[in-house]
Formats: C-alpha cells, structure tokens, sequence
C-alpha cells in the first residue's frame, strides 16, 4: 500500500487517519490541499511529508498562468511558505522544499514551462530516492539484529511514512527476510495510536511476528526479558546525535538503558540538521489537546481539564547505540560521525542528479 502516488496530475495521499479502517486517498490538485493533508497528519512521517512537499510545491508552479517571471518566483515562495508552515519539527519537510525551489532557482533563466516540469520531476526524484534509500537502510540495520531477536518499535517508520519500506521498519523488514526477527513489539504510541493502528498494521499485513502493548508496559516487558534491541525512527537529528522523534521515544530509550539494551535510530540522513547543535535547539511541535482528550472523535477526559500535548520528545545522544542511515551506521561519538556522513553526501551526488546534470549539459538551450 502506498502512502502516495502522482496519478493523472493529482497527488494521491493515503488518508492515515482513517487506517486500518478504511482505505481512502486523497486527490490533491492545489498546494493548499497538501498543506491540509500534512498538518491534520492525513500524510505522515519525516519523509513522506518532505515528499509530499515537494509534490505540493509542483502543484502550485503548475497552477501559475502567464509568462513574468519575477512573479513565478513569488507566486512560488509563497506555496513554500505554506508548506514549510504546516509542522516545524521534521526537517525533511524542509530540506525537500528547499532541495525543489534550489532546483527551480538554478533554471532560473529558462521558460516557466520548463521550470514547473523540473519542479514536478525533483518531487519524482525524491521519490525513488527515498525508495532505494529505505532499502539501504534496511540492508545496513540488518546487520545489527541478532538471530531470534525481539525488536521494540516505537511510533511508526514504515512504508506510510515514507516511499518505500520505512526506516525502523525496513530494518525489521529485511532482518525478518534473513530469518533473525522472532518478534517485534509495537508500543501503541499515544495520543494518536500510530503503532497500534499503523505499524501493527503493517508488520501483520507482511506476515512478521507482531505483539502490540501499551505504551506503560515497555519497562515491563524488558524487565521480563522480552527485549533484545529498540529500533525507532527519527523527525530530526542534531549535529551531536540527539534525536527527536514521536513522544514517548525517550522514554524507551532511557528503559532501554536501564536494562543494557541497545538503541538503534534509523534515518536517512537528511533527517540530520547539521545546523542544530544538540537536541535543546529542535523545535517541538505541540498539537491540539483534543488528540489527547477524545479517542476517535469522543471524549474520555473531563470537559476543561489543561492538556499538554507536544509530538515529539527528545532523546539524548548517550541513550543511542547507532543511527542507522543509508550510508552506513553512524557510531559514537556522533559529532564526528555526522560531519564525515555529511561531508561525504555533499560531494557524492546521486545517480539522479548527476544524469539530470549531464542532461542539461547535453540541452543548453
């Protein structure tokens, strides 16, 4: 099942709210619709957001009529804008936008046709970027599940939160297809029940052994020596290996800790925001209460009770064992591991863009 798909110039997003229950996409054909889509969380997860972006940022080129540039330009910033203000935690979502409208700037001199096709075929690129970089990061994170492991998983990092097998849950993917997975156990992740309706939706859709538990019985289960590893993914990585991801992921990790079990971070590494220091700088997104007082549109808590509600927590550098990228595996001690991850992207393009590039060398004009 695809978390999207461009079809007939509409993006189609797979509607996450309303699984397992029902399957239902959504046509997207104006900016503002993405928009919707990521902020009520219809769209989830660091890379199918930043994915869907960039779509949404094609959207709105392609909507321009006319030939003055100058207003292209603004008419696009302004669909950037609204996009890279749906949710500020996840940097993907703004390094995808940033990555397109570089794109579109460095076509600058050429017709505003040819910029609204380059827009659409960056969306493209990051798609199938996306892909092989799940399965490396599949490939990589196999590496360390021993055999006959019990994983604990937290939130959801699987096909619906990016374009292809997920991060932490490509890594249980390709363990289970070498024979090593004995169990995974998905906490439910409150508020929104990501892991319960979500990633025990996939593992069980794709046949891998899956126990769903409340998020308060992870310290239990460990204690009861029912975990060997925890794998989660990531919504932002500082530059010292602090991550953000869903609310309840430090908890884990410092369970995790107490009961000497390794914590693996699965991420691409554009998930890593070189231009954070450590995890007090990641901004944290706070969300409606009523995700926290209602359970499927009906109330539990009491009319007026203070909520507090951020998404995401921070877990310190020192919890995690690893950060899994497509790279390779990102050890301690982070800071370095990070610049030299870092350092060797930005001199070692894709095979995507270095065609693109060849391409345009090829046609000037």
């Amino acid at each position: 099942m695809d978390a999207m798909r461009w079809e007939d110039g509409a993006l189609l997003l797979l509607d996450q709210t309303k699984l397992p229950e029902e399957t239902e996409y959504l046509r997207c054909t104006r900016p503002e619709e993405v928009a919707t889509a990521i902020r009520r969380l219809a769209v989830r997860g660091a890379p199918a957001i930043g994915i869907a972006a960039a779509y949404g940022l094609a959207l709105g080129a392609r909507e321009f009529k006319g030939t003055d540039k100058e207003a292209f330009f603004r008419h696009l910033r302004t669909v950037k804008d609204l996009l890279a203000g749906t949710r500020p935690t996840a940097v993907n979502l703004f390094w995808a936008l940033e990555r397109a409208y570089r794109r579109a700037e460095e076509l600058a001199e050429r017709d505003i046709g040819t910029i609204q096709e380059a827009l659409l075929n960056e969306a493209d690129r990051l798609f199938e970027e996306d892909r092989e970089i799940c399965r490396q990061i599949g490939i990589n994170g196999a590496a360390v599940v021993p055999p006959g492991a019990r994983i604990l998983t937290h939130c959801n990092a699987g096909a619906l939160a990016t374009a292809g097998d997920g991060t932490a849950l490509a890594v249980i993917r390709a363990a289970h297809a070498a024979g090593k997975v004995a169990m995974v156990y998905a906490d439910e992740t409150r508020p929104l029940l990501q892991g319960a309706r979500l990633t025990a939706y996939e593992l069980k859709a794709d046949g891998i052994p899956v126990t769903l538990i409340c998020d308060n019985m992870a310290g239990y289960a460990m204690q009861k020596g029912l975990v060997d590893l925890v794998i989660f993914g990531a919504d932002r990585i500082a530059r010292n290996g602090d991550t953000a991801n869903k609310i309840g992921s430090y908890s884990v990790a410092v369970l995790a800790r107490e009961h000497g079990i390794p914590v693996y971070v699965a991420a691409p590494l554009s998930t890593i925001d070189g231009s954070l220091a450590g995890g007090g700088d990641i901004p944290i997104e706070e969300r409606d209460p009523g995700e926290v007082t209602h359970i499927g549109g009906k109330r539990f808590a009491p009319e007026g009770v203070a909520v507090w509600n951020p998404a995401f927590d921070v877990t310190p550098h020192w919890y995690i064992t690893g950060i899994i990228t497509e790279t390779g595996i990102l050890r301690p001690p982070f800071k370095e591991a990070i610049r030299r991850a870092l350092a060797a992207k930005a001199v070692h393009p894709t095979p995507t863009q270095e065609a693109e590039q060849r391409k345009l060398e090829q046609n000037p004009g």
